[in-house]
């Protein structure tokens, strides 16, 4: 699976931004696919995954109710929707995709077999 993340960009403190995960090789339908942010220098941290079966999205608490996470299974792409940015959301993201993934390992970065280049946000204050 080959996975491209494009909507980056700068953006001022308050505003939107909505990222987009193209796959090519597999469909997604039957991946586990999840958004990560990394700061320079600063551990890859989880931001939003979607389960394949059931549907079933997780958040980190620093986005809840900011962000959304939806899946076009048709386009075969996963978008990440961020709402009211803050400063403290400027990253590089990226989006990931893995099968088999155990719930208690959805927010880990060794759960995802597959990792597409990241797309860098910035948030000005």
């Amino acid at each position: 699976v080959q996975l491209q993340a494009s909507g980056g960009g700068l953006v001022q403190a308050g505003g939107s931004l909505r990222l987009s995960c193209a796959a090519s090789g597999r469909t997604l339908s039957r991946l586990d696919m999840a958004w990560f942010r990394q700061v320079s220098g600063e551990e890859r941290e989880f931001v939003t995954s979607s389960r394949w079966s059931g549907g079933r999205t997780y958040y980190a608490d620093p986005v809840k109710g900011r962000f959304i996470i939806s899946r076009d299974n048709a386009k075969n792409t996963v978008d990440l929707q961020m709402n009211s940015l803050k400063p403290e959301d400027t990253a590089v993201y990226y989006c990931a995709a893995g099968s088999t993934i155990i719930t208690s390992t959805v927010r880990s970065t060794d759960a995802y077999h597959y990792w597409g280049h990241g797309t860098l946000v910035t948030v000005s204050s």
